[in-house]
């Protein structure tokens, strides 16, 4: 599926362009991160070899002599529903579709219909090169409908998008009333924290990742960072340069080489970016972009969905409780300063109430370990960033297949990839019990 897909990326890129309102880099962002998923998975599998039930952990001695216990993993036997966001139509689908498939669950998967095309494309390749068995891999484009009122209890439904939806879906009577397995990952007010002392190197990659994320995809990930947490004694530093390399940002016509950043996906999309951006506007103060949005290189006027770049800042970062509770989902992050206490910079952290990533760059070892335990509860993920690593890590926007993507809270509560934890939203946990040998030789523990 990944050659498949890999193998019109040219194609694939024109129709994200035109469809997404991506970038070329944009496109490839999207593209590369679900084959590169898929392979991760396939890499996997090949390592799994035919085995069609997975051992959890190890055994345990019960009550002496030869009584032992295993916890055995095997596939449920319903369809995996994946339901996805309009912001990676092909990424998204594709990293839920690898989970579902290597356990040996088939998938109906639908796209977010403003973004369908490439979607479609994609599944349509997979299909067309007679991979998978019939029946294993459909895609629904359009409404769903009453789908869900057709689950039963060995079902799956995993959903990516925004939190008034996922809460409709996990309410939806039939689901409830059968139990049916729910996976949602929802909104996330991300945070990227810098530390003081911190050395030049891992500013700078501060500087850089919160650059990308608000501008990468138009802000339009669930990863990106919004929330910028700096040291009162390096504002003045961060947010100059912040607002040089946003100032090198070219918007406009995403077919065009030297544009970095697009319009946002939809009409609604963009009423959604300048009412969240209000909100925020109201509590804090604009310190780089212009809320008349300069005319986009081109693009013919009143043409695209286009909204501006902005940095805001807070002066009392906890009274501007807007921006700890409402995310704007386009180029939009909000400096949020701090006394230089670790206990402070957490008390702003976790006043997101649960979220998908935050990152920490630093270079005092104790302070990094204080933010990781006082941080860890409330996200999915934490990228933790020193000069030893500043020029060569991966910035806290890319979801990587070995590492579990989701988080507690207003994230959502799910988990999905995370390597061979990707699958276990797929399988049914057993204990089983008995004649050690026995029992190692029927789950194929020995």
């Amino acid at each position: 599926m990944s050659r498949a897909i890999h193998a019109e990326r040219d194609l694939l890129i024109d129709i994200a362009i035109a469809n997404g309102g991506n970038t070329r880099s944009d496109a490839k962002f999207d593209l590369d991160g679900a084959t590169a998923t898929l392979m991760s998975y396939a890499a996997l599998g090949k390592k799994l070899g035919d085995r069609q039930l997975l051992v959890d952990g190890e055994p345990a001695d019960l009550a002496g002599s030869r009584l032992q216990g295993y916890h055995l993993l095997s596939p449920r036997h319903g369809v995996a529903v994946h339901i996805g966001a309009f912001n990676f139509p092909a990424w998204g689908w594709a990293e839920k579709a690898a989970c579902a498939l290597l356990s040996g669950v088939p998938v109906l998967t639908k796209p977010a219909t403003a973004t369908a095309l490439l979607a479609h494309r994609t599944a349509e390749i997979c299909v067309s090169v007679a991979i998978l068995p019939p029946g294993a891999f459909s895609l629904l484009c359009g409404s769903a409908g009453d789908l869900l009122d057709h689950l039963c209890w060995k079902d799956v439904v995993a959903f990516t998008g925004g939190s008034a939806t996922g809460l409709s879906i996990r309410k939806t009577e039939r689901l409830l009333a059968q139990g049916v397995r729910v996976n949602v990952e929802a909104d996330s007010l991300n945070s990227a924290l810098l530390l003081p002392e911190a050395e030049d190197a891992t500013v700078q990659a501060f500087v850089r990742d919160v650059a990308r994320d608000m501008t990468q995809k138009t802000g339009q990930k669930c990863t990106a960072i919004r929330r910028v947490v700096v040291p009162e004694g390096l504002l003045d530093r961060v947010r100059e340069a912040l607002s040089e390399q946003l100032s090198t940002i070219k918007i406009g016509n995403p077919a065009l080489d030297e544009v970095r950043m697009g319009p946002v996906a939809t009409a609604s999309q963009k009423r959604d970016v300048l009412a969240g951006l209000g909100q925020l506007r109201a509590q804090t103060r604009l310190v780089f972009g212009d809320a008349a949005l300069p005319a986009p290189l081109g693009v013919p006027a009143g043409k695209g969905f286009f909204v501006p770049i902005a940095l805001l800042e807070a002066d009392d970062a906890l009274a501007a409780t807007a921006v700890h509770e409402h995310e704007v989902f386009g180029p939009v992050a909000t400096l949020l300063p701090y006394d230089g206490s670790t206990h402070r910079a957490l008390d702003i952290v976790r006043a997101g109430q649960g979220g998908l990533v935050a990152s920490v760059y630093g270079d005092d070892r104790r302070q990094l370990a204080d933010v990781v335990q006082g941080a860890a509860a409330w996200h999915g993920r934490l990228v933790v960033v020193d000069a030893k690593v500043a020029d060569k890590s991966i910035a806290p926007g890319t979801v990587l297949p070995e590492l579990v993507h989701g988080g507690p809270g207003r994230a959502g509560g799910g988990e999905e990839l995370g390597g061979l934890r990707g699958m276990a939203l797929y399988q049914q946990r057993t204990a089983i019990q008995g004649n050690g040998p026995l029992v190692a030789k029927i789950v194929g523990a020995s």
